[in-house]
């Protein structure tokens, strides 16, 4: 009998669904990786994918990758200082110390725009592409945006922390330790969360944003009772502190169940309701499989429910619940293949890593610039929802900017007539050209095989591309390709992975 879970077998793993498994994975791949990756046979395919910890990193993240110290806490003879500045009203010494404040201020500014074109030359440069994949799902999914709590360091930290747990176990690695990130902490506010007056953001968006799904599994009172065992849960300069003085010591009602709680307790508590078993898993699903515009179908619906199942058996660990799913019959189902709209990032990124566009770590911060424009920049997350994906990437304003962001990698071209910098070398188009000597009608078909990810081209914009090539007197040359690859770009089906 036939379950939702149940394997491809492996004799259909071939390179259509090994390039569908690179895209979703992470950002695509090369005709020579996907053909790799298809001769590893699905089984090693996906333990190569997942289990990233046996590839050698060419920059592993160093401790001092960022100063820690821009923001750092008042010394205390400059809390003195201040305090006797204001007692006797001098003037020039406070405005001294309110300049400093600022000067900081902007150094940390600045530190956050260096420290986003680092994220995102690695995404585009990194060999382990899961693994960032899943640090900027777990980004969206615990939003935290820079502007909130205005300290680099800390979303420095949180980063890695995401990076470091990408495929840990959810409760205890995640979770738990959300509740203990100092950028979490000040970003919804939990640094004034006190047993004297109690501050809900925290406890309300632990249970509805990330873990149990809105007004799922919990009460208004849960989530007042969740708060006061949330206070006193702090931070010091870089880290997590649990201020006793602070902390609600008495008893609370959480989900019908009396004690005395903190905020470890608290999450304990959360993960004995039954929707948590299943809502960050159809995150996931709709993140990796299928971002279901039209709402949840029969099979998601199963597919979701016997995942969820084997999440709570495996006592939340993620990668088992990874690797099944990209072993799984459904996640390489027609109907699931194609089906999720480019976020800006795994536009721009899929393009530089599958086109072999030329070396871009120069112009990391136009790409950095682009994204925003088409609404999504690393470590500003709109809302403490995060992304809403989908559908809502696409209008009439990012599409403009999604054309001409290609365009640019593709020709150096800009909307503001500005080419390349002189020292960067011209993308090699004929690359990606299987036989050069070949009837246009192959090349076009070939070229649409390969970077749109379809199995059969579109017959019309086939024709189109046929057409191009014979009007350039069937010449095929870096020109004409470069041509033929903008035109596909520009394809509808381009937006899709």
């Amino acid at each position: 009998m036939k379950t939702p879970l149940d394997q491809l077998k492996p004799n259909e793993f071939d390179e259509q669904k090994a390039k569908h498994l690179l895209l979703r994975s992470g950002f695509g791949g090369t005709d020579r990786q996907i053909k790799a990756i298809t001769n590893l046979g699905l089984e090693g395919a996906v333990d190569y994918i997942i289990d990233y910890d046996k590839l050698t990193d060419k920059e592993p993240i160093r401790g001092d990758e960022f100063d820690p110290d821009i923001m750092r806490p008042a010394t205390r003879s400059e809390r003195q200082s201040m305090r006797q500045a204001r007692q006797s009203g001098d003037e020039t010494l406070l405005e001294e110390l309110r300049q400093e404040r600022q000067r900081r201020q902007r150094a940390d500014r600045k530190q956050i725009e260096e420290m986003e074109r680092w994220w995102f030359k690695r995404i585009v440069e990194t060999p382990k592409p899961f693994q960032e994949k899943m640090t900027l799902f777990w980004h969206g999914h615990f939003a935290t945006g820079y502007r909130a709590i205005e300290n680099s360091y800390h979303m420095f930290l949180q980063n890695n922390m995401f990076r470091e747990h990408a495929l840990g176990n959810f409760k205890e690695d995640l979770v738990r330790g959300i509740i203990h990130d100092p950028a979490m902490i000040k970003y919804l506010n939990n640094d004034q969360n006190r047993k004297s007056s109690p501050n809900e953001n925290l406890a309300r968006e632990l249970m509805e944003l990330f873990t149990l799904g809105e007004g799922e599994g919990y009460t208004e009172d849960d989530i007042k009772e969740g708060a006061r065992a949330l206070t006193g849960y702090n931070i010091e300069d870089d880290e997590f502190a649990f201020r006793a003085n602070l902390h609600d010591t008495g008893t609370k009602t959480i989900f019908g169940r009396r004690g005395t709680y903190d905020g470890d307790d608290f999450v304990d508590l959360i993960f004995t309701r039954k929707p948590v078993s299943t809502y960050v898993i159809e995150k996931l699903y709709r993140f990796f499989v299928n971002d279901l515009p039209h709402g949840p179908t029969k099979s998601s619906k199963a597919f979701v429910n016997q995942l969820g199942n084997l999440f709570k058996r495996r006592d939340w660990e993620l990668k088992p619940i990874m690797r099944a799913l990209f072993m799984s019959e459904h996640f390489y189902a027609p109907e699931n293949m194609n089906s999720i709209i480019k976020s800006p990032l795994q536009l721009i990124v899929q393009a530089v890593r599958t086109l072999n566009t030329p070396n871009r770590s120069k112009i990391i911060q136009t790409l950095v610039v682009a994204s925003d424009l088409m609404g999504q920049r690393l470590f500003a997350p709109p809302s403490v929802k995060g992304w809403d994906s989908g559908r809502s990437w696409i209008n009439t304003s990012t599409m403009f900017a999604r054309q001409n962001t290609i365009l640019y990698l593709l020709t150096g071209l800009r909307p503001d007539g500005y080419g390349w910098e002189a020292d960067q070398s011209p993308f090699n188009a004929m690359s990606l050209v299987e036989d050069p000597e070949g009837e246009p009608r192959d090349i076009a078909k070939q070229l649409m095989s390969s970077v749109l990810a379809v199995d059969q081209p579109n017959k019309d914009r086939l024709s189109s591309l046929t057409d191009f090539l014979t009007t350039q007197n069937n010449q095929i040359n870096n020109q004409t390709i470069t041509g033929v690859l903008t035109l596909i770009t520009a394809m509808p089906e381009y937006q899709l992975c």
